[in-house]
């Protein structure tokens, strides 16, 4: 959600497009020499706003992008990417049919799938070289099972369906921990040469990918044609190597009040003043993605200093204790997360007081708040 200048915001996430730059260089940088790099913009880039990443991707000379809904691949065409463009899930075929026109490359995974694609080909419809999806002992999601007979007798329906209409062969690796990785890499590989030697596909015609981030940084070599990565995008892994978090929530201090000794607290006097206090009401709270149930854990930042959140979070105000900050006043700027020096809320303590990892808080925080690129 981006915003009009001429409105004052309650809270806000800073997106720092200098970061996903540097980002994306660096993870680009990563790629062993003959892998090609898949930005997923799924979620609206994390929450970033495809229309401002897609150029940035671009700029990076990456020619892959992934996404899941319509929606995503119609922000994409319309930022003007003009390369491959992959659904990272099933679709129905309604979905299928209405993203022709953005030239959709589909995950087949199944034997409905495979009729779907089937049909809106005999109809008439212009539509992209699919992906043969393969579990291969990974997430029981939306990949084909090759582990059984009945798993290699749709493969070869869904093959025949398909036609000359594949262009790639994928997994998602449900575990990077090195052993996992190893051993879904290894059943991957077998299952892709048993559809290859009962097949007509070619190795050399298709893009055989696995892999995300997290595979990226695991220094467990895999055979891969193409990583498919978001989070290292968006800073959420591996700072020790240069990556940098590329978005940071913000909102204001509202009002400013004392309050004696066994006052209480927010809602259900959650918390009771211990001492006499002064307090700073924030204009975030619950619907700003400020989760209730960080209540008696959480912190934030202001003018430099990390100060606890008392009392439980109401639907866009939080209560903060800065007795011990002198100076601060009505409109000061607060930071929820990011920061710099001691000042600075870092992943580690975001994920531990929300209760969720990275990924989640920024996708929810950049559809919940306003938006300001910098």
């Amino acid at each position: 959600m981006t915003h009009r200048r001429d409105l004052c915001r309650s809270s806000w996430c800073d997106i720092y497009q200098s970061r996903i730059s540097k980002n994306l260089e660096l993870a680009c940088n990563m790629l062993p020499s003959r892998s090609k790099f898949c930005a997923v913009l799924k979620a609206d880039a994390y929450g970033h706003g495809i229309k401002q990443v897609v150029p940035l991707v671009t700029a990076q000379g990456i020619t892959c992008i992934g996404i899941t809904s319509n929606a995503e691949a119609r922000a994409v065409r319309e930022a003007g990417f003009t390369g491959d463009l992959i659904r990272l899930r099933a679709a129905t075929l309604a979905e299928m049919g209405s993203a022709a026109s953005d030239h959709v490359q589909e995950q087949i995974g199944s034997l409905d799938a495979a009729r779907h694609y089937r049909s809106l080909l005999d109809g008439g419809h212009d539509l992209e070289r699919a992906h043969l999806a393969l579990d291969a002992e990974g997430m029981s999601r939306d990949g084909l099972d090759l582990s059984t007979d009945a798993g290699k007798a749709a493969c070869m329906e869904i093959l025949a369906l398909l036609g000359g209409h594949v262009t790639g062969i994928c997994t998602h690796f449900s575990s990077n921990e090195p052993a996992h990785l190893q051993q879904n890499s290894a059943v991957f590989q077998h299952q892709v040469g048993w559809v290859l030697d009962n097949s007509d596909l070619q190795r050399s015609d298709l893009i055989v990918h696995a892999g995300s981030s997290l595979t990226l940084v695991s220094d467990v070599p895999i055979d891969t044609d193409m990583y498919r990565c978001g989070a290292i995008i968006y800073g959420i892994l591996k700072p020790e190597l240069g990556f940098v978090p590329t978005m940071e929530l913000k909102a204001h201090v509202v009002g400013l009040g004392a309050y004696p000794q066994g006052a209480t607290v927010g809602y259900d006097r959650a918390n009771h003043l211990d001492r006499d206090s002064r307090l700073a009401c924030i204009s975030i709270g619950y619907a700003n993605g400020f989760y209730r149930h960080a209540h008696n854990r959480s912190a934030v930042i202001i003018k430099g200093q990390v100060v606890p959140v008392l009392g439980k979070m109401s639907m866009n105000t939080i209560v903060a204790d800065v007795t011990k900050i002198s100076g601060v006043q009505v409109g000061d700027v607060v930071t929820v997360f990011g920061g710099t020096g001691a000042g600075v809320i870092e992943k580690a303590q975001a994920e531990a007081q929300f209760g969720t990892i990275m990924a989640d808080l920024y996708s929810d925080w950049g559809l919940r708040n306003h938006r300001v690129y910098r």
